[in-house]
């Protein structure tokens, strides 16, 4: 990141689903200690509007007031001196990749208003959390069970640049929340190649071990699985508040936007997911 301008930024369209995000990005904000920004792109790419035009003048009063309604999401989290708003001219994905550079985190529901009934990930949460900087949060399921006691975060680990990025973002988030961590490390991938699995949980022990180190008040619960990463980790997030992988893990293409396992946990995960992108 070039420097934390927006503090957390929140997509918002309207919709139920952004307006549970912009709730779950307020109690974020308010545990880091940093500033909510609110985004508002309201300028598609396939509106050509004329700038000066009636037209264009009300379809920017409208998504005004639209973004004001959004607010009392947020405000009995964070207060409005906190908030920050952000009425941007451009279609949202790209909008809120290019916020990204310059915030602690991107928010966003994991559907908007426009897109298709019965759609697990909307085309928006796809893109964003392929292609924005740093750490992307997609607030989907169940994260304030009622009735509960607060479930641990869940971090995928493989030993990819990407997961540990995901490891380090979730030890944060565990320790944000007082809550335990629970580290899974799937060895399903490697077991057609002789030696790797011993290397990967070697991996993934020094990898825990530095983060324990740095976060000693985490309870840790380390599960090396011999099934397959989307399987382990999708059992692993039953009634977790918070899963976090790399957006590519040690198989996938290095221009790849997101990798198989990633973009399993976006459509199918029972709790929010968060998505860590390695420092370029």
């Amino acid at each position: 990141m070039t420097g934390n301008t927006y503090g957390i930024v929140a997509g918002y369209d309207g919709s139920a689903g952004s307006g549970q995000a912009l709730r779950w990005a307020a109690r974020e904000a308010r545990a880091r200690g940093t500033t909510l920004t609110v985004c508002l792109a309201w300028a598609p790419a396939h509106i050509a509007l004329p700038r000066e035009s009636a037209m264009y003048d009300l379809a920017r009063l409208h998504s005004k007031e639209i973004l004001a309604l959004g607010l009392p999401y947020a405000e009995p989290a964070l207060g409005s001196g906190h908030i920050a708003t952000d009425l941007a001219d451009g279609p949202a994905a790209r909008v809120l990749c290019e916020r990204s550079r310059s915030a602690e985190m991107v928010v966003v529901g994991s559907r908007g208003n426009t897109e298709l009934p019965g759609l697990l990930l909307g085309s928006v949460a796809s893109q964003v959390a392929g292609h924005a900087t740093g750490r992307v949060v997609v607030v989907r399921g169940q994260w304030r069970p009622v009735n509960h006691s607060p479930g641990p975060v869940v971090a995928g680990v493989d030993g990819s640049p990407a997961s540990l990025a995901a490891l380090a973002f979730a030890f944060e988030e565990a320790a944000l929340r007082d809550v335990p961590l629970v580290a899974v490390c799937a060895l399903a991938d490697a077991a057609g190649r002789l030696g790797e699995a011993h290397v990967i949980k070697a991996g993934f022990g020094q990898a825990m071990a530095g983060q324990e180190e740095e976060y000693p008040e985490v309870t840790v619960v380390r599960k090396v699985v011999t099934g397959a990463p989307r399987t382990s980790l999708l059992t692993a997030a039953d009634g977790a508040q918070m899963l976090v992988v790399g957006c590519r893990g040690r198989g996938g293409l290095d221009n790849m936007a997101l990798g198989s396992v990633a973009q399993a946990m976006l459509h199918h995960s029972p709790c929010p997911v968060g998505i860590a992108h390695p420092a370029s």
